[in-house]
């Protein structure tokens, strides 16, 4: 076990890591959580665009972005208001959970409005909607909840 040492009311290790992401310095830790996002965001996109037959290996990484665009926007502009990014979250994977849930649904509509503005011109068909509030949900908590638990047991130990 590492032993730590207090610098600037941050605990670290000798190596000069945090502790744990909930002991992280703000930027560092709400970095972490914006990058998972992101990925969880392309993640969707890439396999959507797949289901559909379209383009979706290394090669389709500009149209991949494209198509995540309106849901990540929809996230970050929604989800930081809702709390999604906050401290007491990095180490308790059921708040997590919730929190991240509840982002996600008070973000869906927006990015639904902005996948109709920017890409269906249109409104979204329902199914489509649906799909994208479950699967979304269900990738962010794949990432976010699993954070949220290692964060809580390396706080333990």
């Amino acid at each position: 076990m590492a032993t730590t040492e207090k610098t600037k009311n941050t605990p670290v290790t000798r190596s000069g890591a945090p502790k744990t992401p909930a002991e992280m310095p703000d930027k560092q830790r709400i970095a972490v959580l914006v990058l998972g996002d992101a990925i969880a965001f392309l993640v969707f996109a890439a396999i959507g665009r797949g289901s559909h037959g379209e383009a979706s290996g290394l090669a389709a990484i500009p149209q991949i972005t494209l198509t995540a665009l309106p849901f990540a926007a929809a996230w970050f502009i929604i989800a930081p208001f809702v709390g999604a990014f906050r401290r007491d979250l990095a180490a308790d994977p059921r708040k997590m959970a919730k929190r991240t849930a509840l982002a996600w649904l008070l973000s869906w509509p927006v990015a639904m409005a902005l996948r109709g503005i920017f890409v269906d011109h249109g409104i979204p068909p329902l199914t489509f909607a649906i799909i994208t509030l479950v699967f979304n949900t269900g990738i962010l908590l794949v990432w976010r909840w699993p954070y949220a638990l290692n964060n809580s047991i390396r706080r333990r130990s």
